[in-house]
């Protein structure tokens, strides 16, 4: 939209004059600006002016960029590739634009990233992918994005991040996920991400964040979940985030309130560090008795049939006990006095027998 705008401004304002350029472009004299937006190009113009800082292709018919297909053009700063149809990039296609600092690639098709798309890209601070094809990041193809502090790649295909996806993003401040197919948040998968403050991850099929997958982002401010397939959460991974703050999105989840789910969040929202932005949005799906129902206003019930059921066994306890206790003590009152019987019947004098035996003695 910046770029647009750019374009537009310096078409219309006076004493910018313009001429039209090989291929369909429009050059803009001592702006350095070169428009080449929706022509139907299918290939990268030559001879376009050495000392362009900003290249806008977008809405064209490119289907793929070529090797080398910029070469020459080492003043490049912003290049706009958007809406252009492109399906595939091919090795050294960005080669020699050392000094690019943007590069928009959204609304394309593009499935993968070559191993050395990052090689000629040291300079680049923000990279657009969003709404691609994009199924997997395979290092080493975001290795030598060094300077890269905002990256997009909402709207793709991803399934899965494999520990080391992002090495080398030491700067990354932004990172976009929305969007995805991601089902699992592994441990390692952000851990070279130092810097990272923003993490959207909203919008995918989330139903499991591992306990030290959030560990290594000690400056995040906003971490995004709201629209996953999470049921349930473990405290420890967001007490593992030492940092000065942190906002989280979790509504728009299947959420099973039970009291489990109480104690996690009450411990959330008692963390001094931790802020539930939506907690007021966030709803049970399960059981089906509380589905839709805030979980801000059944919390303080979750764990009531819990507390019942502890009662009630502790109560059959005690009362079992308290019976093992009386017939106790029946038993060792009746022990006690069948032993008291039996000693009296000892003390007794013996009868005497009939006369015709005799009695031997009288105690």
């Amino acid at each position: 939209m910046l770029v647009a705008s750019t374009l537009l401004l310096l078409a219309v304002s006076p004493g910018l004059g313009s001429k039209l350029c090989a291929h369909l472009c429009q050059c803009f004299e001592h702006s350095d600006l070169v428009d080449c937006r929706s022509r139907g190009l299918v290939n990268v113009p030559y001879n376009l002016p050495h000392g362009t800082w900003l290249l806008d292709l977008g809405g064209n018919l490119l289907a793929e960029i070529r090797a080398r297909a910029f070469a020459g053009l080492w003043s490049l700063r912003v290049l706009v590739l958007a809406n252009s149809s492109i399906q595939e990039l091919k090795t050294q296609a960005f080669y020699s634009l050392s000094y690019l600092e943007k590069l928009d690639m959204s609304q394309n098709n593009i499935t993968r990233l070559p191993g050395d798309f990052s090689e000629s890209l040291s300079s680049l601070k923000e990279l657009r992918l969003e709404y691609n094809a994009l199924e997997l990041l395979e290092p080493p193809c975001l290795e030598r994005l060094e300077s890269l502090e905002k990256m997009d790649l909402s709207h793709n295909h991803i399934t899965a991040l494999r520990p080391g996806a992002f090495r080398g993003l030491s700067r990354l401040r932004h990172l976009y996920l929305q969007g995805n197919r991601l089902s699992f948040v592994l441990d390692g998968a952000f851990s070279t991400l130092p810097s990272l403050e923003v993490l959207l991850l909203g919008r995918n099929t989330i139903t499991n964040i591992e306990t030290n997958a959030l560990a290594a982002l000690r400056s995040l401010a906003l971490l995004g979940l709201e629209g996953n397939h999470l049921e349930q959460l473990k405290f420890q991974t967001f007490l593992n985030l030492h940092t000065a703050g942190t906002h989280l999105q979790l509504a728009g989840n299947p959420w099973n309130c039970d009291c489990e789910l109480h104690r996690v969040f009450s411990k959330l929202l008692s963390v001094r560090h931790l802020h539930v932005d939506d907690y007021h949005n966030v709803t049970c799906r399960q059981p089906w008795q509380l589905a839709g129902a805030s979980l801000a206003g059944v919390d303080s019930q979750l764990c009531m049939a819990e507390t019942v059921t502890v009662l009630v066994i502790t109560g059959m306890v005690l009362v079992t006990v308290f019976a093992a206790l009386i017939m106790a003590e029946r038993k060792r009152k009746k022990k006690k006095q069948g032993k008291h019987l039996e000693k009296s019947e000892t003390d007794m004098p013996q009868k005497c027998a009939p006369r015709l035996y005799g009695c031997k003695s009288l105690r």
